[in-house]
């Protein structure tokens, strides 16, 4: 009898073992079908690729926002969504529609992002400003410059190319999805495969330990920082492309939406834990979500809903699995 006991708790320990490591992907599989049964509309060819196309945005943001949750210890970056917003206004003022104007405004908007990085990681680990007061003002700041750049009406077009980029396709798929796939490989890499990943890693583990074993905590926090406001650019060039219209609020609530997707998809708030794919999935369930709902029918106030219950399910995982 004892004997079954220890077995039956073996074989619990092995069942949650397998949870929290697919946990995310098993229930990924869950809503693609249940969203399939509820509603047919959603296995429309066209409806799957606006939801691709919508998750490209996302994951794209979502990438940074996970090198910077790496680190550990509250790091986050709220400012992500300002900047995408920034960047949408910046190209369509300085293209007016125009493909041979896109790369030099592409350039701007890049470096751009990345002096936001810079900016936030400097605050975080020069001046030891908790990463959400630091993101949260930062945000803040380009709002306020945004809006004096852009006199409250932003003004010009989008150039062909980019809208390529946001909507259109090689053959069945869609360009956006394409490029997400190819950044989700080498953030992999770098993750993975890499002196700075291993590093990351070992700072999010314990970054006290990292600096003894003569890592460069502070260099190696603002790095994330950096790759976060510039993963944020490109995704707002990308959103920009798909929406077609240049607004002050591009990617308005995709701060929100990328720490949700990264903590859902296995990343810890303590730092050290989680990877890049876990995010992926996390992105395409919320992205799933909010199909859903229209597809549905369901008044716009629902997402407000979804988009809370998404954030309480993954910090309960992420408590879950601190516990253990």
């Amino acid at each position: 009898m004892e004997g079954q006991s220890v077995w039956t708790g073996k074989k619990r320990v092995a069942l949650s073992s397998v949870f929290d490591k697919y946990g995310i992907y098993i229930f990924l599989v869950i809503l693609f079908v249940f969203a399939s049964i509820v509603s047919p509309a959603f296995l429309r060819p066209k409806n799957l690729t606006d939801v691709l196309h919508q998750a490209a945005a996302l994951g794209i943001l979502s990438i940074g926002q996970t090198f910077v949750i790496l680190t550990g210890r509250g790091g986050l970056d709220l400012s992500v969504a300002s900047v995408m917003a920034t960047v949408a206004v910046i190209v369509a003022k300085n293209t007016g529609g125009q493909n041979e104007l896109l790369l030099p405004a592409a350039l701007m908007c890049l470096v751009f992002g990345v002096l936001v990085g810079l900016a936030n990681g400097l605050l975080v680990t020069k001046r030891r400003v908790p990463p959400f007061m630091a993101t949260l003002g930062m945000m803040i700041i380009i709002q306020g410059l945004r809006f004096i750049y852009t006199k409250g009406a932003p003004k010009g077009d989008f150039p062909p190319f980019l809208r390529f980029l946001g909507r259109g396709s090689l053959g069945p798929i869609p360009v956006s999805i394409l490029s997400l796939a190819i950044l989700t490989i080498v953030a992999f890499i770098v993750m993975r495969k890499t002196l700075f990943g291993r590093q990351l890693y070992a700072v999010g583990g314990n970054i006290d330990t990292a600096y003894l074993s003569g890592y460069k905590t502070d260099l190696i926090v603002t790095t994330t920082y950096m790759i976060s406001g510039f993963t944020a650019a490109i995704a707002g060039m990308y959103l920009a492309g798909w929406i077609g219209i240049a607004d002050n609020w591009v990617g308005k609530g995709y701060e929100l939406d990328s720490i949700a997707a990264v903590v859902m998809g296995g990343t810890s708030f303590e730092g050290g834990q989680g990877g890049v794919l876990g995010t992926i999935a996390g992105v395409l369930i919320i992205m799933m979500l909010y199909d859903l709902i229209l597809l549905l029918h369901l008044p716009v106030q629902a997402q407000y809903i979804v988009k809370g219950a998404v954030i309480v399910l993954a910090a309960s995982f992420y408590v879950r699995r601190l516990s253990r």
